[in-house]
């Protein structure tokens, strides 16, 4: 695989001794063809010895012909319009140089542009297609790069489901929307497997393309079925989300009730406009679930969704839950009593040494706001060595926040911590560190914190911020 066009220069030297296509490139990828296309114009403009024939200022050779493939491809990105004009011409009788036909194809003389345009509508079927699409999709980003993607749409467009399929296992992204659109638009997929496309693809953009297009279709019976259930068991929260509001469609409503608690907030607010649109009230749910006796199998998601469609008189069904078993419940607890706007600093500092991360970093987020009115001293102790990873970050975090002299002097002592990102987040806070106005002027100390700190900042800097403190 070529990097970039320092490579792509080692290549076109390669290929200017002889040596095979096939052995210097990757033929499959289509940046090793782009770092070639830009390595043989950096070669030839700084290595005079490097085809020395094409470097005069007379110029094009009066016969490509006797070329064999290696030195072709070299003439097809050769920074000499005329002979890369020739060379597309040339072409044809090396169906392996396709693909820089493709490049040429967005060309910026326009001479060498249609002559590529021509041989490639000429040249390009089905099967050269589905090898090529990632790198005409790519070229087809470029000022000139449209005609490629229209040519490789009106091919793809003759091309059968079965040999989509082997465009829809790309790991290229791009290849994978534009062969799932060009499915949609055939409709050369059941709803099944477009179902089942939305809920295995990592891509948003083709969830999407598909999850619509799939939803298009419902109705009742085994045919719903058969589009709802991966959609509903999909990993993805858009996909989940795509279902549930799907359940409607389908007049199944009252399956939504179970993905109201869903880990995601997106999965959850589809659900409430579900059952809302049934006539339930989500609220009333979420209110059994937090108040049932038996609290232990009670799901995280139902805890958040009571405050995002509850009001502020459901913070009182909340607080109970700070002292929940489970980390997760903990956690929407506290990010719940903060969207609901119903914060007590006192009652949420105990948290902040939870054994659990999770619930410690919602407790530091919901009282970052009120970090100037946190002791210091308290959020000092909790940067010690001894205290737990989380604690530790969570604590500069508020400390960072406040921007006093205990702000400063935290981030220098976490500088020496054993964990590699704490260091790097504290070198920040230190770099971002000002004197506020409860520093006094001429303070020693912050003079020698910034001196051990000294490897942050240029000779330079570190005198102005020793002025700025009046050190």
């Amino acid at each position: 695989m070529l990097e970039g066009v320092e490579d792509g220069a080692a290549a076109a030297v390669r290929l200017a001794g002889g040596a095979p296509l096939r052995s210097t490139l990757d033929l499959a990828d289509p940046g090793d063809w782009l770092a070639l296309d830009a390595g043989v114009r950096e070669v030839a403009r700084y290595r005079t010895s490097f085809l020395p024939e094409w470097e005069q200022p007379a110029p094009v050779p009066s016969d490509l012909s006797q070329l064999g493939e290696s030195r072709l491809a070299l003439a097809l990105c050769h920074r000499n319009g005329r002979i890369r004009q020739e060379a597309v011409g040339r072409s044809a009788r090396y169906p392996g140089l396709l693909p820089l036909v493709v490049i040429r194809c967005a060309d910026w003389a326009g001479p060498v542009r249609q002559c590529a345009r021509q041989s490639l509508r000429e040249a390009l079927d089905v099967e050269s297609a589905l090898d090529l699409a990632p790198l005409i999709l790519r070229v087809g980003r470029r000022d000139r790069g449209a005609f490629g993607v229209d040519v490789l749409g009106q091919v793809l467009r003759r091309a059968s489901g079965e040999q989509l399929v082997a465009l829809f296992a790309r790991r290229d992204r791009d290849t994978r929307r534009f062969a799932y659109r060009l499915a949609v638009e055939g409709r050369l997929l059941c709803p099944g497997e477009l179902a089942r496309a939305a809920a295995g693809d990592e891509d948003t953009v083709v969830q999407d393309i598909c999850a619509t297009a799939a939803l298009e279709t419902l109705g009742d019976g085994e045919a719903s079925e058969e589009v709802l259930s991966p959609l509903l068991s999909a990993r993805n929260p858009r996909t989940r989300a795509a279902g549930v509001t799907g359940l409607r469609r389908a007049g199944r409503p009252v399956q939504a009730e179970s993905f109201l608690s869903d880990r995601s907030a997106l999965v959850r607010a589809c659900a409430r406009y579900v059952v809302r649109r049934h006539g339930g009230d989500p609220a009333a749910w979420y209110r059994e679930w937090c108040t049932a006796p038996d609290t232990l199998e009670l799901p995280p998601g139902a805890v958040i969704g009571l405050a995002e469609c509850g009001n502020r008189a459901d913070a009182g069904l909340l607080w109970p839950l700070l002292a929940h078993p489970a980390a997760g419940v903990r956690a929407q607890a506290v990010a719940g009593l903060r969207a609901l706007d119903c914060v007590d600093t006192e009652r949420l500092r105990p948290l902040f040494d939870d054994p659990a991360a999770g619930v410690v970093r919602e407790t530091a987020v919901t009282l970052l706001p009120s970090a100037q009115g946190l002791p210091a001293d308290w959020l000092l102790e909790r940067t010690g060595s001894e205290r737990p990873r989380h604690v530790r970050v969570a604590a500069l975090r508020l400390l960072d926040a406040r921007g006093c002299i205990a702000a400063l002097r935290a981030a220098v002592g976490l500088l020496e911590d054993p964990d590699m990102k704490l260091r790097t987040r504290a070198g920040q806070c230190v770099q971002r560190w000002r004197p506020s106005a409860d520093v006094g002027r001429g303070d020693a100390e912050v003079g020698e914190l910034l001196d051990r700190s000294r490897h942050l900042f240029s000779d330079r800097e570190l005198r102005r911020r020793k002025w700025e403190a009046g050190v």
